[in-house]
């Protein structure tokens, strides 16, 4: 019986793509889910294109019905992964989620974190700081924005004369290195 990931994407999904590229031919881990709260997502068509099922919600499901934890449960999702979604999870402890929840985050963790950052506010913050690195940071989700257990981080040198384009390209390169990878080794701890 495969183990099952969940994920949650509010935009284009290229995180969401790298971990479907990943396991679509693993014979023991798949994506059985996309979920969006953005009917306009390029994420849902990333998702069709690996011919796996999607899911759109609005703020009224998600925060005052069990639509999503039901849809989850009755899937047998084993792990959610979150790959740029922008909306807080309220009640991660009542999903019963085998492995819990992950997320990535574009820059080294506690910096640059929390409400309102995210994308390009990331990257422009750790810009107009003057940082002399950027960075990665996989996390566990808790009921705070970016404030769960580190699973996983990495840095990239900010070099003289490197612009938002160019840090959010570095940045993007660790994601896709790294996230799959790092799915993969959570999800491979289950037991079902």
């Amino acid at each position: 019986m495969k183990k099952r990931i969940a994920i949650f994407a509010s935009g284009s999904g290229s995180n969401a793509q790298k971990i479907m590229e990943h396991f679509k031919r693993n014979t023991e881990v798949e994506v059985a889910l996309v979920l969006t709260n953005n009917p306009d997502a390029y994420v849902l068509q990333r998702a069709d294109s690996f011919e796996i099922p999607s899911h759109i919600f609005d703020k009224h499901e998600f925060y005052k019905t069990d639509n999503i934890i039901d849809l989850l449960k009755n899937l047998d999702i084993d792990l959610i992964v979150l790959a740029g979604f922008l909306w807080l999870i309220l009640r991660t402890s009542s999903t019963n989620i085998r492995a819990g929840i992950i997320n990535i985050h574009p820059a080294i963790l506690p910096k640059f974190g929390g409400k309102g950052m995210y994308g390009d506010f990331v990257h422009q913050a750790v810009l107009e700081a003057g940082e002399p690195e950027g960075g990665i940071t996989i996390h566990y989700v808790n009921e705070h924005y970016d404030e769960g257990e580190y699973i996983y981080q990495a840095k990239y040198r900010i070099d003289k004369g490197d612009n938002l384009e160019m840090i959010k390209f570095k940045g993007q390169q660790l994601e896709h290195l790294h996230y799959p990878k790092v799915v993969e080794s959570i999800i491979k701890k289950i037991k079902k």
